[in-house]
């Protein structure tokens, strides 16, 4: 582990792994939910891409097995991960897509031998890459999931995850939001030309309705799993805090999945009263198809109330998760975002 001497306390680095080249492989192992064989072709398809791209793609058995929610038992995809993990042939692993049970994984899985290697994802994969980067410091991406690249042409948004992992330690990727999103899932759909049908204008919006300015260290993840990781080994937030990003703030990047707006903001307040939310510089929310009101009160009015308990910059229908497309996070490294008259610029400095 790099580290530094910092006012006579020893700091260790954020791990970036080593830029993903062509002639490597990518690596598919479905740590949560695998594919059924009637959408097996959709990963043939993808694997396709990236071999057209100039890569291998080594499909996992996991990816092939789906069956009450997961690819197999926790210890054939903690098995099958940690090969991967430890194959220098595998330049980066980016599961078929998310799911439910990651977190019945995360005990057998051996953190200490973890060495950096880019690990992408969303939704349940979020379960897995938060832990990692906070127990270990290894950087890891809230980005695409391996499906939803099966076309010939890849949207400007999403294509940016692969200068993410082709970008080196102290470069800088910089990410514009979306012209259009999808809001309907269209699976069985062709691609024409992108796997997403951008049938909606964009609109970054902000609390208050101001331009706002945001800087610091990237957290991500989807509220609706990785809420279960507080109180537990794999959510210390404040130990990652002071060993790896002491004196920075953070900022976080969060979705939700399938929460109605009561149990949306519940959520967001056991986030702040177990300190996630402590140095904090701004909290950017994806858009989402859930937060359903319960009575009157809204998902916006959530929004709004934990805005004003922790007096941060608030953003919300950003390009993240389950409405996409979506932009590239890197958890643990340095982050500027602005946003104004609903568009977002972000520089990510590998830092």
């Amino acid at each position: 582990m790099e580290k530094l001497i910092v006012k006579g306390k020893c700091v260790y680095m954020i791990h970036y792994p080593s830029p993903l080249v062509k002639g490597q492989t990518i690596g598919v192992s479905a740590m949560s939910s695998g594919v059924d064989s009637e959408l097996h072709h959709i990963l043939r398809k993808a694997a396709h891409q990236f071999e057209q791209r100039g890569y291998s793609v080594e499909l996992g058995d996991t990816a092939w097995s789906n069956e009450k929610l997961t690819s197999a038992s926790p210890e054939i995809r903690v098995l099958e991960f940690m090969e991967m993990m430890m194959d220098d042939e595998v330049g980066a692993i980016i599961p078929p897509w998310g799911g439910e049970f990651i977190s019945e994984t995360l005990p057998l899985l051996e953190f200490e031998k973890l060495e950096p290697k880019w690990i992408v994802g969303y939704s349940d994969t979020s379960t897995l890459l938060l832990p990692i980067t906070l127990l270990t410091g290894i950087a890891t991406v809230h980005g695409t999931n391996f499906v939803d690249l099966r076309s010939d042409e890849w949207d400007p948004v999403t294509a940016k995850f692969m200068d993410v992992l082709s970008a080196a330690k102290g470069d800088s990727i910089t990410q514009y939001s979306s012209e259009k999103y999808q809001t309907e899932w269209q699976h069985f759909a062709p691609p024409e030309p992108y796997v997403f049908k951008l049938d909606a204008p964009t609109e970054w919006k902000t609390i208050g309705d101001n331009p706002i300015q945001v800087e610091g260290r990237i957290l991500s993840g989807c509220i609706d799993t990785i809420r279960h990781l507080i109180g537990t080994p794999f959510g210390d937030i404040h130990s990652f805090q002071t060993k790896f990003i002491p004196n920075e703030k953070i900022i976080w990047v969060l979705e939700n999945c399938d929460m109605d707006a009561p149990d949306f903001y519940r959520s967001l307040l056991q986030f702040y009263y177990a300190g996630w939310f402590d140095n904090t510089s701004g909290i950017v929310f994806g858009r989402t198809d859930a937060g359903e009101a319960e009575e009157d009160f809204t998902y916006i009015e959530a929004l709004e109330r934990i805005a004003k308990i922790l007096d941060v910059p608030v953003v919300y229908d950003a390009d993240i998760g389950h409405v996409p497309p979506q932009m590239t996070f890197v958890n643990g490294a340095f982050a500027e975002l602005t946003v104004a008259d609903g568009k977002a610029i972000m520089t990510t400095k590998l830092i």
